[in-house]
Order: C-alpha cells, then structure tokens, then sequence
C-alpha cells in the first residue's frame, strides 16, 4: 500500500506567480489593493458584527443558567383593587374571572386576576380568584367569602 510520501501527483497545480515584474498582471502591489491592514501578510480584519453584539446590554436571566423552574409562557398576575370591585359589582354578588371579563375590568388576553387591597364595605363572595392576605382580611371582615 502506497503511503503519504510515495504518492505522486496526476496533474499540474494552476498557480500564478505574482509581484514579478513591471509589465505583468500580477506586478506591484499583486492583487492586494492599497496600502494598510489588508496589504500586510498575514492580515485579519476584526469582525464588525460582533463588536456590535458585545456593546448591546445582555438579558439577565435569560440565557443557559436561567431556572429551570421559570416558566416563560405563564402570564402574570392582574392586580385588581377592591375598590374597582365595589364601582362595579353590588353587593351580595359573586365574583369569577368570567364576570370579570364581562364588565371590562380584565382584558381578554391578560393574566390571571388577584384581588388586592386593604378596605371594603360590600360583601362580596369571590369564587376561583387569587387574593392578597390583606384583601381576604378585609372581605371576611364586610362578611364576605373566598373559595
């Protein structure tokens, strides 16, 4: 079996010869333009790109080392006073993120509704809504309830 420096070669290189001569093609600056960075041997111009994707701010928390259990789909919570449900709701009324929707108070495509607060009058009845301690506080205290 032939090796690495027994091979022979089948057929010429094409090469041209080039900084030879006043009247040849390939004579001066031998196809290397100008005079600077590019004309030197050697030569290496720095990516432009990336210098302009090192200068953007990097996203904190959003690369390989994020949690695992962040969760980038879930929708965050709506904050609702207690104070939009009593201009909205009457007394006695019970409360869902259906009726919610309906009377405008949370939008079609936002995130899930919790009831915050501190103070209220009305008693209401809260059914499938996250709330704050202080508003569960305060609708226990009006007689109301949350389940």
């Amino acid at each position: 079996m032939a090796q690495l420096h027994q091979l022979k070669r089948t057929n010429k290189r094409s090469y041209r010869r080039v900084g030879r001569g006043q009247g040849s093609k390939r004579g001066k600056t031998s196809g290397r333009g100008g005079k600077g960075q590019t004309a030197r041997a050697g030569h290496k111009v720095r990516p432009e790109l990336r210098d302009i994707i090192k200068k953007l701010p990097k996203r904190r928390g959003y690369g390989k080392n994020r949690g695992r259990t962040v969760v980038g789909t879930r929708r965050d919570a709506v904050a609702i006073s207690l104070s939009r449900l009593e201009a909205a709701f009457a007394p006695g009324t019970e409360i869902t993120s259906a009726s919610l929707r309906d009377r405008g108070i949370l939008g079609r495509t936002s995130g899930f509704p919790k009831i915050v607060g501190n103070e209220t009058n009305k008693k209401f009845t809260l059914r499938g809504l996250a709330v704050s301690a202080p508003a569960r506080a305060a609708i226990e205290k009006a007689g109301g309830s949350i389940s």
